[in-house]
């Protein structure tokens, strides 16, 4: 699927292809709480590298999370870069050198219609905010820490893949 994305301010658009387009996966971490703001969440899709085209790039900024592992006193830098339009502070994608052929866009970001997820997938829920209510249904899952399933695994269990 072809994905089309912005910022809210129009300096940035960018477009990539997506075999996992379904927005399931709800993250409420302190790094996608915080920087993703809506819900208490985050939401990611996953994207080819390859594919991706940028218009305003050089409106982006990235940030690298600061990240300190229990018993460690001294906080680090994430590898990961959460791309973000410098103007109006808008996320848009996150890249991890972990995975260079993947582009996690934030669902938020894209103004392609998505389609809705049969189920979701709540994760970081040992982080999450107090004020924050999971709203859980059905099949969905609910994880304290990240799951084992992949977002490619999660599209290929339901059939979803394209």
């Amino acid at each position: 699927m072809q994905l089309e994305g912005s910022c809210h301010c129009g300096a940035v658009s960018f477009s990539l292809t997506s075999a996992h387009p379904y927005p399931y996966q709800r993250c409420y971490c302190s790094i996608c709480r915080k920087t993703q703001g809506g819900g208490g969440y985050a939401i990611n899709l996953g994207g080819d590298a390859a594919s991706l085209k940028v218009r305003g790039r050089k409106h982006i900024a990235i940030y690298h999370a600061r990240l300190k592992d229990e018993g460690d006193k001294r906080a680090h830098s994430s590898t990961a870069e959460r791309h973000f339009c410098s103007l109006c502070g808008s996320g848009l994608w996150l890249f991890s050198p972990e995975w260079p052929e993947l582009i996690h866009p934030f669902a938020s970001a894209i103004d392609t219609p998505l389609p809705v997820p049969p189920e979701h997938t709540h994760l970081m829920l040992g982080s999450k905010a107090s004020w924050v209510e999971v709203e859980a249904h059905g099949k969905d899952q609910q994880f304290d820490v990240y799951p084992e399933e992949s977002i490619a695994q999660w599209h290929e269990r339901l059939g979803l893949s394209r």
